[in-house]
């Protein structure tokens, strides 16, 4: 298979490409420290997150865009802060609906080659370079995640929310999954792997497959406001130059 012309070689894939001079590989780790650093500052103190996945392709008026805008504002009204990766198309709807509801509202924009930039929907956003560091900070501050539908990324950050649960690294947060007639064939396998018995019937019982915003919210607050302590930072300290 032919790679796209014109088209940079991101990153990891120039790391991943083998073993590279050990100073390369030192720069490498510390660039990968100073990014989590800076999304911990940038983050610390949003608040209690649920964080929204789908594609960015949905423009406004689109069914699925406005759905993402109404979930948005549910998750507002539950005093929770809507986190995105911070682009367009379901990530702008989602922000957008907690920003007009009067929500709190974040992002953790991915820097790509053509410059995908932050939704203007967004209180507090961080810049991230590797997919990898941006994924880890979307688990790292949310109580539940709520997919919609979306691509390759999506995909990637749905398998990824249910393998943290599913192996015990994260504690068993609620994973909506919306959008019933473009997710049933995803859902149709899903069972054929428990019936293969390559995943467990319990591990599909945190994931609500609906097209309801009200049962998506109220599977959340089952799972996450009757069954886990939620922690709210508020006191930045001056002396690490924080900002609440």
């Amino acid at each position: 298979m032919k790679r796209r012309k014109n088209l940079p070689l991101p990153a990891e894939g120039y790391y991943l490409e083998g073993p590279k001079q050990r100073r390369n590989e030192l720069i490498f780790a510390f660039e990968v420290f100073w990014e989590f650093i800076k999304g911990f500052r940038a983050l610390h103190f949003v608040g209690p997150c649920i964080t929204v996945f789908g594609s960015a392709r949905f423009k406004e008026g689109h069914p699925w865009y406005e759905k993402a805008r109404e979930v948005g504002k549910a998750i507002a009204q539950m005093g929770f802060t809507t986190m995105t990766g911070g682009g367009p198309g379901v990530m702008e709807a989602a922000n957008r609906g907690a920003w007009e509801a009067g929500g709190k509202s974040v992002g953790c924009n991915i820097i790509l080659p053509h410059e995908q930039q932050p939704n203007r929907y967004l209180h507090k956003w961080v810049n991230i370079k590797y997919f990898f560091v941006r994924k880890v900070l979307l688990h790292k501050y949310s109580y539940a995640f709520i997919v919609l539908p979306g691509g390759w990324g999506t995909m990637d950050e749905l398998f990824e929310t249910l393998t943290l649960s599913q192996t015990g690294i994260v504690p068993d947060f609620p994973v909506v999954l919306m959008g019933k007639a473009y997710y049933q064939p995803l859902w149709d396998f899903l069972e054929d792997m428990v019936q293969a018995g390559t995943i467990s019937a319990d591990d599909l019982q945190l994931i609500k497959f609906t097209d309801s915003v009200s049962e998506a919210i109220d599977h959340i607050q089952y799972f996450v406001q009757d069954n886990f302590r939620i922690v709210r930072k508020t006191h930045p300290m001056w002396w690490f130059l924080e900002k609440g």
